[in-house]
């Protein structure tokens, strides 16, 4: 005789364990509102003037394949080390190359001061995990690049915004708040056309810079990759060269050869160098030696690389002033001396007119997104490097169409206690 046994409710086990909470550092963590919207942009019909992303006729295909058969070329002066595991800090050529600089890229210094990044969004990331502990001060441009905030306000860092004008940041502001007592780790800052702005930080005030971080002992962090991005002149040289025991640069490929190989690097003083391998130790052991190897060899070939950047550049160029003509009559923005991006002011709420301009067919980047101290939620990013010519004028005049069927906003009256900290992009 067999007897069927029925479990006994108090000693049952449960059907499922609670899971495992979150971590801090995870709740502070927010997702990218660009890459959020690339995913509409996609979508049939839209011109998008959102994402920073190079022109498609501007990324070297064919030479990106030939650098590859000869870095996966057995017979080849490479052979199976690009599919090997790598040092944490680059293979030594491209440290090599970075160092004394490049056509795409300024001259840093030392070669064992270089580490090769995974993009050089790691390099801010590494920076922030082994300099920022919650609740560390660091002062950002306002407007501010939207991936050095996810990154520190990640790490739980106090961000404090510092204002932009026409020049770049405004060091006199940032010497006063040092004088009222802010003690930043770290001020970052992106020198050459930078993300959002398109403002070039001059001379002066890299010396400036330069000299407050001396002072206060700070960290600045000049984050680059638009350096060879000029229409004109070439930009200053790198802070590092005004300040090396305290600066980090980081530097880039995405935007001169392309961004899928996500190769980048940073220079960093002797006295930070092994903290920041030892972090990119945990994170993802080294850099793709494939990746590396193509970057290699293409930044040194000055005979493809010069007209190549020439064209890119010139593209670029007139692309800016296409957008920057459609645009004038309805968003006061400042034409860019170099860069992938307008930084304008409109009439609207910048942030309540996305999704009827989406309709429209159009799509910009909010520039609350980037503002640290936002007063009017007019601002906004329009990049001109993707679309040619002709679509920028339309993606202009769909953008128009949006805004003027949005009742305008009423005026706001600063704060006079905050209103000199509010962005100022003339």
């Amino acid at each position: 005789m067999h007897c069927t046994e029925t479990a006994d409710p108090e000693t049952a086990e449960p059907s499922s364990p609670p899971r495992p909470p979150l971590s801090l550092t995870s709740g502070r963590s927010s997702s990218s509102a660009i890459r959020d919207l690339l995913r509409i942009t996609r979508s049939p019909g839209i011109l998008s003037l959102a994402g920073g992303l190079p022109a498609p006729e501007c990324l070297p295909t064919d030479r990106v394949r030939s650098a590859a058969d000869r870095a996966l070329s057995i017979s080849g002066p490479c052979g199976p080390t690009a599919l090997q595991y790598g040092p944490t800090e680059g293979i030594d050529a491209l440290r090599e190359t970075v160092a004394v600089g490049t056509l795409a890229s300024p001259t840093l210094g030392r070669a064992n001061q270089v580490v090769i990044t995974t993009g050089s969004q790691q390099g801010l990331a590494l920076v922030a995990r082994v300099l920022v502990d919650p609740g560390t001060p660091v002062a950002v441009e306002d407007p501010v690049y939207l991936g050095a905030r996810q990154v520190f306000a990640g790490a739980g860092a106090e961000i404090v915004g510092i204002p932009v004008d026409a020049n770049g940041l405004d060091t006199d502001d940032l010497e006063l708040r040092l004088r009222q007592g802010l003690r930043p780790s770290i001020v970052t800052c992106v020198p050459n056309f930078s993300n959002p702005s398109g403002a070039c930080l001059p001379i002066a005030r890299r010396l400036h810079l330069a000299t407050l971080a001396q002072q206060y002992g700070f960290l600045i962090v000049e984050d680059d990759p638009y350096h060879a991005l000029y229409f004109d002149d070439p930009p200053p040289p790198p802070i590092a060269q005004l300040a090396p025991d305290r600066t980090v640069t980081l530097g880039s490929a995405s935007k001169v050869i392309a961004p899928g190989l996500r190769v980048g690097w940073l220079h960093a003083p002797e006295w930070l160098l092994q903290p920041i391998v030892r972090a990119k130790q945990t994170l993802d052991l080294h850099t793709p030696a494939l990746t590396q190897l193509i970057v290699t060899e293409i930044l040194n070939d000055a005979a493809f690389l010069e007209p190549h950047l020439e064209s890119t550049r010139d593209r670029y160029e007139r692309r800016a002033r296409a957008l920057h003509a459609a645009v004038s009559g309805f968003i006061d923005a400042a034409m860019p001396s170099g860069g992938m991006f307008l930084w304008g002011c409109a009439e609207v709420d910048t942030t309540a007119t996305l999704d009827q301009a989406i309709t429209g067919g159009v799509a910009y980047v909010p520039g609350d997104v980037f503002t640290v101290e936002d007063l009017t939620h007019r601002w906004l990013r329009l990049s001109f490097a993707t679309l040619n010519e002709e679509r920028l004028t339309e993606a202009a005049a769909r953008l128009e169409s949006a805004f003027a069927g949005i009742e305008r906003p009423r005026p706001q009256v600063p704060d006079p206690s905050v209103g000199s900290h509010r962005p100022r992009v003339q």
